[in-house]
């Protein structure tokens, strides 16, 4: 195991009715923005339930924080939040919400364009921010990370702020959700869970079972939520996994990976695809085209996850990448450029930016532009 400094400071408030208490967590005189996304929260009840729960106190709101946000929205958001001296923020939505959010916080404070903090990739000088998560997938509720995109250069990016003060929890308000949006927020939370735990065996007997917790919970609840998406305990189990999958607790000590995440962003920032169906298509092809460096813990992975004994190692491999593509398949997700339309011109621009940029990623720093046409060949 590696040496490592952890500390997540993000207070989880869980569960039915919890919205109420955000009152009792922002300091009494702040000056508030609510940020949201579309409108659904309008149809769920969660828009009411936070209008009471702020009831007597100084906010304003900011509405069409869209999916995969966009730095020309937060823009706009970081002027109102401006003129208006916010000095406290409160994200309701899913994770591209509290993502933008935690542009917004830094934004707030700088006097220069937000999409060079974008390209900074890390800032710690934010005002507090507390979320209400609608849509579990991204972990952000309980993490540093965000993404942002740029509509005019069609680019999107990662970078760090702080955590989030207080981040509530109510599983009860995910039972409208649309399907393929859970379907996503499930592959999602999976693929956050391999890119910390198929990378190096033997690094931490812990952090291994602990990711593979996580996943056998997915394997065994998804069909389930499939047929039956307002069972409450499905979606509390569904909900308090996307949390755990990246909030840094199974990744103390281990090598990551994060290629599948880096391409896939590509594919949302040149095509507009919803951030989960990307992953379902490039991580089965990473795995074919590096299955001899994974092959180790992709053995572990199958025996463990899906009872794979039988047959020769390479057999063994094959299946646990072919039961993996399966179960994105029977969530209704694509694992194929060709099941979206993507073809050569694609993969050649993503190859294009990685070597324009010079960056490298995987746990060996060794996914380059060529390696990513590669496994984008290994998509199709």
């Amino acid at each position: 195991m590696e040496n490592f400094v952890f500390q997540n400071p993000t207070k989880i408030i869980f569960g039915k009715g919890m919205i109420a208490r955000i009152a009792k967590e922002i300091p009494e005189g702040k000056k508030v923005m609510v940020t949201f996304g579309g409108g659904s929260v309008k149809k769920n009840g969660v828009y009411e339930q936070v209008r009471q729960a702020l009831e007597g106190r100084d906010f304003i709101e900011f509405w069409g924080i869209e999916s995969n946000p966009a730095i020309e929205t937060l823009r706009k958001a970081i002027q109102l939040g401006k003129e208006h001296r916010v000095d406290f923020l409160l994200a309701v939505g899913g994770g591209s919400v509290l993502d933008g959010t935690k542009l917004i916080s830094a934004g707030l404070l700088y006097e220069g364009d937000a999409w060079e903090l974008v390209l900074k990739g890390e800032m710690t000088r934010t005002i507090p921010m507390g979320a209400v998560l609608t849509l579990p997938a991204t972990g952000s509720e309980m993490n540093r990370g965000a993404v942002i995109s740029r509509k005019e250069t069609a680019e999107k990016y990662p970078f760090y702020s702080n955590y989030p003060v207080f981040s509530v929890l109510d599983p009860a308000v995910t039972a409208t959700l649309p399907p393929y949006q859970v379907a996503c927020g499930i592959a999602d939370t999976f693929i956050h869970v391999m890119e910390q735990y198929m990378t190096i065996p033997g690094q931490s007997r812990l952090m291994d079972r602990w990711a593979e917790g996580i996943i056998h919970t997915l394997v065994e609840i998804a069909p389930k939520i499939v047929e039956k998406q307002d069972n409450y305990d499905l979606m509390a189990d569904f909900m308090l996994s996307a949390t755990m999958g990246l909030n840094g607790f199974i990744a103390l000590g281990v090598r990551q990976d994060w290629a599948t995440h880096m391409i896939g962003h590509e594919l949302t920032a040149l095509h507009g695809l919803t951030h989960g169906a990307t992953l379902t298509i490039v991580l089965p092809g990473l795995w074919r085209t590096l299955k001899s460096k994974k092959q180790a813990k992709l053995l572990q992975y199958g025996e463990r996850i899906w009872g794979i004994t039988e047959g020769s190692e390479e057999e063994r491999v094959n299946s646990a990448i072919e039961k993996t593509e399966a179960f994105f398949r029977s969530l209704g997700l694509p694992t194929r450029l060709g099941d979206v339309q993507i073809g050569d011109d694609t993969i050649l621009e993503i190859e294009r930016r990685f070597n324009e940029r010079k960056v490298g990623f995987g746990e060996d720093g060794d996914v380059t532009g060529v390696l990513a046409r590669e496994i984008l060949e290994h998509c199709k």
